[in-house]
């Protein structure tokens, strides 16, 4: 991957954080889940967030786990 791409890359991951970030009064488990959910992985959730992997995985898998349990 050339730097371009990777200007690319990062860009689209920011137009994706804003569009969720508009979602006004989110709580930060729903802006992990939509993260989660447009293919973000932990390590790189908890850097935009500001929180850590551990607690980003914790939510991502209570979510799966919940998922599970309705179907």
């Amino acid at each position: 991957m050339n730097s371009d791409d990777k200007i690319l890359e990062r860009l689209d991951e920011l137009v994706r954080l804003m569009a969720i970030v508009a979602k006004r009064g989110a709580r930060q488990t729903e802006i992990i889940h939509e993260l989660g959910d447009q293919g973000f992985g932990p390590k790189r959730i908890a850097e935009l967030l500001g929180t850590t992997p551990n607690t980003v995985s914790v939510a991502l898998h209570k979510k799966r786990r919940e998922s599970k349990g309705s179907k």
